[in-house]
C-alpha cells in the first residue's frame, strides 16, 4: 500500500447487505459478468465482516479494519492507524496518525468524498452525520437511498460530477455505499410485488441490477485507482428463524470481497 497511496486514487464502494453465498452463486452461474470480469481469478474472496450492521462494520472498515480473510491468520491489513502493539500492522500496511483512513489520507493531500446510501449516511440525524463527516465533502440524498429502485443509477450520477469537479493533479478517496441491495429490494425481481415482500431471489436480482451498471462506475474512475469492493455485512431470510441482519449468523458474518487495480 506504500507503494499505491499518493500515485493512485483509493476507491472503496460497500455493496450494503450483499451476501456471500449470493454473490459466489450467482457469479459461478454466469449471471454476474462483469464482476467476473475484473474480480481477481474471477472469484469473489470469502471473507468476515467486523461489524454485523452499516454502522458499525462501515466505522471498522474506515478505521483500517476491512473484512478478514475466512482463513487462519494473521492477515496483515492495508491501512491502519497507528496505534502500540498492532499485531496486523505490516511493513506494506499504509499506517497513519489521523483515526481513520480518509483523515490520513486527507493530512497527505487526498480529497475524500464521501456518497451516502443506506440511512447511516443520510446526514439529516447526529447518528447519519457521523460517517459522512469524516469526509471532506459528502452527498445523500432520498434518491440514493434504499427505496428508490434507480438508486444506483443516481449514485454514479453523482460519482461522476464529484471525480469531474476534482483537480486532474489531486489524488482522491471514495467511499460508494451502494443501497441497492438492501431491503427493500423486491421491487428488483420481475413478478415480485410489495405484498410479496424481499426474498433471498430479490436480492439475487439486485446484485444483477448492480453488475449491470458495473462498467459505467467503473468507467468514470480515473487511472489509476484501486479499488476495493465489498460487502459491509450479509443479511438472513428466513435462515434459523432469523430476518435481517445485525446478529452472529454465518450468512450475516460472511461477505464477499474483492481488490484490483484499474491502470
Amino acid at each position: 500500500m506504500n507503494a499505491v497511496v499518493g500515485t493512485h486514487d483509493v476507491v472503496l464502494v460497500t455493496l450494503d447487505t450483499l451476501r456471500f453465498d449470493v454473490a459466489s452463486e450467482l457469479l459461478d452461474a454466469g449471471e454476474t459478468p462483469h464482476f467476473a470480469s475484473v474480480l481477481p481469478g474471477g472469484r469473489w474472496e470469502r471473507r468476515h465482516t467486523p461489524g454485523s450492521f452499516t454502522y458499525a462494520a462501515h466505522a471498522a472498515m474506515l478505521a483500517g479494519f476491512l473484512p478478514t480473510p475466512a482463513g487462519p491468520g494473521p492477515h496483515p491489513r492495508l491501512f491502519a492507524a497507528a496505534f502500540p502493539g498492532s499485531e496486523t500492522t505490516a511493513s506494506g500496511t499504509f499506517a497513519f496518525d489521523a483515526a481513520t483512513v480518509p483523515e490520513g489520507l486527507a493530512e497527505i493531500g487526498y480529497h475524500t468524498v464521501c456518497v451516502g446510501g443506506v440511512g447511516f449516511f443520510n446526514k439529516r440525524t447526529a447518528l447519519g452525520s457521523v460517517l459522512p463527516s469524516l469526509f471532506a465533502e459528502s452527498h445523500w440524498e432520498p434518491s440514493f437511498g434504499v427505496t428508490d429502485p434507480t438508486s444506483f443509477d443516481n449514485q454514479i450520477d453523482r460519482v461522476e460530477k464529484s471525480i469531474a469537479e476534482l483537480s486532474p493533479d489531486r489524488r482522491l478517496f471514495l467511499l460508494l455505499n451502494v443501497s441497492a441491495l438492501h431491503q427493500p429490494n423486491w421491487f428488483h425481481l420481475d413478478g415480485a410485488t410489495r405484498e410479496s415482500g424481499d426474498t433471498r431471489a430479490s436480492h439475487a436480482a439486485a446484485l444483477r441490477h448492480v453488475d449491470a451498471r458495473l462498467p459505467r462506475l467503473l468507467g468514470a474512475l480515473r487511472r489509476p485507482s484501486l479499488v476495493i469492493i465489498c460487502s459491509d455485512h450479509g443479511t438472513a431470510y428466513g435462515e434459523d428463524g432469523h430476518v435481517g441482519h445485525r446478529v452472529g449468523h454465518e450468512v450475516v458474518w460472511t461477505v464477499p470481497y474483492g481488490e484490483f487495480v484499474l491502470s
